[in-house]
């Protein structure tokens, strides 16, 4: 049940994003990819999600080779949501997390056991509430939890998310946060999300890997892999991880010389 990436290598116009990237991810763990603007999280997590092929390298899932699985039976085991999302079409949110059984259901509608994941999706999300509203008029925040509610009615084994706090109030980033924890250590899935927010990585995640020039520069948990000499080279800047009253989370005290 592991998500490998062996000797990824990726060069986009001629530059390389992505320069031998070797890493296994298991499934009930939460896993942060972290890195500065370029560092090539992105790159990354969509070629895990066999949504772009490198130019040297495989990611394997369960020992298979992703590219070799059929679309509907790699969305059936991998949830995939993007950073920028587009939502073409003015459907009410309980329509669009229904997509997400789309791998299950075809192109015959939804049975009783769909609606069932449907809305316990909802529920998870906090979006329940939001079931009759015309996608088009959310707000960033509310279309990320949607969207988040869409991945997991597929129940997938995996959960890619590529910057999935991004636009999310405090509140809200806090119950992602805790809902992405209990998918992995509750039920047993594997989700790995890029992040750029240092604290709550190191408040979610039971590892981080952290990029830089598309090479990993640190892998481990928050304490090794979020080290002042670590943040230091990847971000150029003084940090280091402190134990608060709500848990781990880094202090930034400047610039690097």
């Amino acid at each position: 049940m592991s998500l490998k990436a062996r000797h990824l290598q990726v060069r986009l116009g001629g530059h390389p994003v992505l320069a031998g990237i070797d890493a296994a991810f298991q499934p009930g763990q939460v896993t942060a990819i972290l890195g500065p603007n370029g560092a090539g999280k992105s790159t990354l997590l969509t070629a895990l999600a066999g949504l772009s092929r490198p130019d040297t390298g495989e990611v394997t899932l369960d020992d298979a080779p992703i590219q070799a699985l059929s679309p509907r039976d790699r969305a059936r085991r991998l949830g995939f949501i993007p950073q920028t999302p587009e939502l073409a079409w003015a459907v009410d949110v309980e329509t669009l997390v229904g997509l997400g059984r789309i791998p299950f259901t075809g192109a015959r509608g939804l049975g009783a056991e769909d609606e069932v994941a449907v809305g316990l999706a909802l529920q998870a999300c906090d979006v329940a509430g939001l079931a009759r509203r015309d996608v088009t008029t959310l707000s960033g925040g509310e279309r990320a939890r949607v969207l988040l509610a869409r991945a997991l009615a597929g129940d997938p084994a995996w959960l890619l998310a590529d910057e999935p706090l991004a636009g999310l109030d405090p509140g809200h980033a806090l119950d992602a946060c805790d809902l992405f924890r209990r998918l992995a250590r509750d039920q047993g899935r594997g989700v790995i999300l890029t992040l750029h927010d240092l604290s709550l990585a190191a408040r979610m995640a039971d590892r981080i890997l952290v990029l830089a020039e598309g090479r990993i520069l640190a892998d481990g948990p928050p304490q090794d892999a979020l080290a002042p000499a670590v943040l230091e080279a990847a971000y150029g800047v003084r940090a280091r991880l402190v134990e608060g009253d709500s848990g781990l989370f880094v202090e930034v005290s400047g610039r690097a010389p």
